[in-house]
């Protein structure tokens, strides 16, 4: 029987707890993920762990930053080369078993994890033996819709989550998860929810199909940590403007789709997304036009800043958000 991930996420199918010992100590350390956009695809900033890819993290040194916001900014460029720009704490991760090497040490391992955005990836630092961009979709590969239903994972998660539903332990527990099921991967017509995206995970791990596989491996419960990160980017897109930190000061409307595409994993009707962005007066027309579109000339725009003071929630709605 599978761990269930909401208690221990971090533990492959069948692996036993790790024994406490009371006299553990508690390391905190800080963990960034680090998000761009380049080439029409989000990244996020990774290092190499173990031999696998990890959120770039690191003790938290009291007697240097005041705040843990300032060290993890003051880390984050100095990984980039660039200031980072809208940054915000994500959640503090702590299972006891999310660390097997520093519990044989003794320690329990917390990790405050944050969110943060840089713009374009190809403009910051690119150290091969430090850190690189690596395609958030590599690492959650089922989150990208963009090309439909099937590219969110195919007949092997959808044979995974059947095999998970029909295995609960009485009829209400496998009509239960028949329900999860279909509120997170819309298998019986509910519909698609970008924001999701850690339920999803964790449903996944449950159900056997994650045992650090599926799409680049990652170390300890980081890919766990990516799919929280996720899934605040997307839900903070329907309240506040972040999407505009992943843009220059002037974009095409046709650019601002695409990396509102990228960060939700769906595709949009174009005519739709415009009236959509016309109509929250998000962006204005600046009547320079550019020639680097591939085709006919487009408007440039930019963030229309006094929508932050005309109303409290200012970004946009998703597909699958009521």
């Amino acid at each position: 029987m599978v761990t269930p991930s909401r208690a221990r996420p971090t533990l492959a199918p069948g692996k036993a707890r790790a024994s406490v010992s009371s006299s553990m100590s508690v390391v905190v350390e800080l963990s960034a993920v680090i998000v761009a956009f380049h080439a029409g695809r989000p990244q996020v900033l990774t290092v190499e762990r173990d031999g696998r890819a990890a959120l770039p993290s690191g003790a938290f040194d009291p007697s240097m930053d005041r705040t843990l916001d300032r060290a993890m900014r003051r880390w984050g460029q100095e990984l980039t080369g660039v200031r980072l720009g809208f940054a915000e704490q994500l959640y503090t991760f702590g299972d006891i078993d999310r660390d097997a090497a520093a519990a044989k040490l003794g320690e329990r391992r917390l990790s405050i994890a944050y969110l943060a955005f840089v713009p374009d990836s190809s403009a910051s630092h690119r150290d091969a033996e430090a850190a690189e961009w690596h395609d958030i979709y590599e690492l959650l590969p089922w989150e990208d819709r963009r090309a439909g239903s099937e590219s969110a994972g195919g007949n092997a998660i959808r044979s995974a989550i059947d095999l998970f539903c029909s295995n609960g332990a009485d009829e209400a527990e496998s009509a239960r998860r028949l329900e999860r099921a279909d509120m997170c991967w819309s298998t019986a017509g509910a519909p698609w929810d970008p924001v999701r995206s850690l339920e999803r995970y964790e449903l996944l791990f449950e159900a056997g199909f994650l045992a650090e596989a599926g799409g680049v491996p990652m170390a300890l419960d980081h890919r766990r940590v990516l799919a929280s990160a996720l899934g605040r980017m997307r839900g903070k897109l329907t309240y506040r403007p972040v999407v505009f930190e992943l843009l220059p000061a002037t974009f095409t409307l046709s650019a601002l789709q695409q990396v509102v595409e990228a960060l939700i994993g769906v595709a949009l009707h174009k005519q739709n997304f415009r009236r959509l962005v016309e109509n929250a007066r998000l962006v204005e027309g600046t009547g320079v036009r550019s020639a680097n579109t591939g085709g006919r000339p487009a408007e440039l725009f930019h963030f229309r800043r006094e929508v932050l003071r005309e109303r409290s929630a200012s970004g946009m709605n998703l597909p699958g958000r009521r």
